[in-house]
């Protein structure tokens, strides 16, 4: 299939909807307009999120550590997301599978894909990296008739996904989510992988695990395991990462009915089940998925003030400060040892994110914070110091004319944006 070009955006992760035949959605549809989470959650999930570890990583009905058992041959990790949606396939709960696949050219570069076969869920196991319009399939599916649909994608695809889901006529929707954090055109990701190692055009497999160190395989089996703190992010250029993924306010992926990461893992993969959908999703793959419940251990709090710090001065142009060499294999012993790990590792991760969208958009675009940030970012951030000034909050009107901020509840009787559609499920 063809795609259309997409329309121009200053800021844009290609999801596939300015490729639509209407463009113009984008307006409603877009995670960096003006997010609506709060409503969406409600929404989708029947709640917004909650205190405690809903303010991280949004509203929940269980989170566990998880493994396929066996592991999936080619799966990123033990192969649970394509798993789930192969399944739906083979009980016959939907049509067909919206996700990604490898491009023919390249194996690195994602290409959105329906498939319609279980067998054929294998083509999607893996990471790739680069923008991919999956969303612009949409209007496929509709013209093959499919109206049961399973959709995995990353938050900014899921966010769009949902504000247009009323409008695609579908009696099921499934969506498997999968935490993310930064995203690169698949060139830049090329030119990583060649600081990486010397022989970058037969790496087959990275992941950036959670025990502080990324894992390389290559075409002859060999396997490499390099320590965060010895990765060549300084020598980067700044425009490496695009504003979209360092402003982004939604890492683990809070609109998936079930999100699929493995920043809890602890080597295991997370999930996060997140409402009954999820649940009966988790539930099909019976014991050939074994479950436990995620621990936590360490203390985070210096680990993201050591990123804020560094985050500050490259959001003002400066060069990130670098670790002296000598330094960096006793750190690197004892991140995995004594740092933070399990759902404090998670929690670690979500509070950096939000203290990168505050430090970069003050810097790039501070006339977008108002509508670009929501609630819980600034109260996930406020730990640190990062409080917001009124010209970057957002007052709104609630029905009795009083001032309210966005994200708040409103008075009895009133009824969100969001919460009025009733196609949804």
């Amino acid at each position: 299939m063809i795609l259309r070009d997409p329309v121009p955006r200053s800021l844009c992760t290609d999801c596939g909807v300015s490729r639509m035949a209407d463009p113009s959605a984008c307006g409603t549809a877009c995670q960096f307009i003006k997010p609506d989470y709060p409503g969406m959650e409600r929404a989708v999930h029947g709640r917004a999120r909650k205190d405690g570890d809903e303010r991280f990583f949004g509203p929940f009905q269980a989170m566990y550590r998880a493994a396929m058992t066996p592991a999936k041959e080619g799966a990123q990790w033990t192969g649970i997301t394509t798993s789930l949606a192969a399944d739906l396939l083979e009980r016959g709960c939907v049509d067909s599978v919206l996700t990604m696949v490898p491009d023919a050219r390249d194996r690195w570069k994602p290409q959105p894909a329906l498939i319609t076969d279980p067998a054929d869920m294998a083509r999607a196991r893996g990471m790739r990296m680069g923008y991919a319009p999956l969303l612009a399939l949409l209007e496929e599916a509709q013209a093959q008739g499919f109206k049961r649909l399973a959709v995995i994608g990353i938050p900014c695809q899921v966010y769009a996904l949902r504000k247009l889901e009323a409008s695609l006529g579908l009696e099921r929707l499934y969506v498997i989510g999968t935490p993310c954090s930064d995203n690169t055109t698949t060139e830049n990701f090329h030119r990583f992988l060649a600081l990486l190692d010397e022989d970058p055009d037969n790496i087959t497999y990275l992941e950036f695990r959670a025990d502080y160190r990324v894992e390389l395989r290559f075409a002859d089996g060999r396997q490499r395991l390099i320590p965060f703190l010895s990765l060549p992010i300084s020598d980067l250029p700044a425009d490496f990462f695009p504003l979209t993924c360092k402003t982004c306010v939604d890492y683990t992926n809070v609109l998936a009915d079930i999100t699929v990461g493995y920043m809890a893992g602890e080597g295991d993969q997370w999930l996060i089940v997140r409402n009954a959908r999820g649940a009966e999703m988790l539930e099909r793959l019976g014991d050939r998925i074994t479950l436990s419940a995620p621990g936590s251990k360490g203390k985070r709090a210096a680990a993201v003030k050591g990123f804020i710090a560094n985050i500050e001065r490259a959001a003002g142009g400066l060069p990130l400060r670098r670790m002296p060499k000598w330094v960096r294999p006793i750190v690197s012993w004892l991140q995995p040892r004594t740092g933070p790990r399990g759902l404090e590792f998670a929690r670690t991760r979500v509070e950096m994110k939000a203290a990168e969208t505050i430090l970069h958009l003050r810097h790039a675009l501070p006339a977008k914070m108002k509508n670009m940030i929501p609630d819980h970012v600034w109260a996930i951030a406020e730990p640190y110091g990062l409080t917001p000034e009124p010209h970057e909050l957002l007052l709104t009107k609630n029905t009795t004319g009083e001032a309210a901020r966005p994200g708040a509840e409103p008075p009895t009787g009133a009824q969100s944006r969001a919460e009025d559609t009733s196609a949804l499920p």
